[in-house]
């Protein structure tokens, strides 16, 4: 017999969780918050489906911008049910962190969006659609003549290139 004994009535150590020891743990959820979030989350992706593959809005950017409001409502369905994020797990600082990463992830894609469009409207100022092109420049009847140049295979023929072989 070995000389540790284990003795179940004491408890020692890390194996104790019943008293605090200043650590703040997050509430771990039930089966019927799972079964919520997961439901919920079958729903939010279900609709955007359907809406895509139905072709329920005539303009795809009106489907891109509803497909968006389902994402953001899917993302906040994920954090409150399976991250089980809220302003009192952790003494609010996962929180503060969520939103202070929200507030960056802003910054960097409004900014972006925003140098992409004065780019393109500051450098190609003159780019017109199919739609206002006029007609008469499809016509190619109008262009200059350009010279023949079906003689010029010949080397010999070809200023500079007569010493080259």
């Amino acid at each position: 017999m070995s000389g540790h004994q284990q003795h179940p009535a004491r408890s020692t150590g890390h194996d104790d969780h019943s008293g605090s020891h200043g650590h703040m743990h997050a509430d771990h959820g039930s089966l019927k918050s799972y079964t919520t979030g997961f439901l919920l989350a079958v729903i939010l992706t279900a609709i955007p489906f359907w809406l895509v593959m139905g072709k329920v809005f005539d303009k795809s950017s009106t489907t891109g911008m509803v497909l968006l409001g389902f994402a953001a409502v899917q993302i906040v369905v994920h954090m409150v049910y399976f991250l089980h994020m809220n302003t009192k797990s952790e003494g609010g600082w996962s929180m503060l962190a969520l939103i202070f990463t929200v507030m960056l992830v802003f910054i960097m894609l409004s900014g972006s969006l925003w140098v992409m469009y004065h780019l393109n409207h500051n450098m190609m100022p003159g780019m017109m659609s199919e739609e206002t092109v006029p007609e008469s420049i499809h016509d190619m009847s109008n262009m200059p003549k350009t010279h023949d140049m079906s003689g010029m295979h010949d080397k010999q023929k070809m200023p500079g290139m007569s010493n080259m072989q």
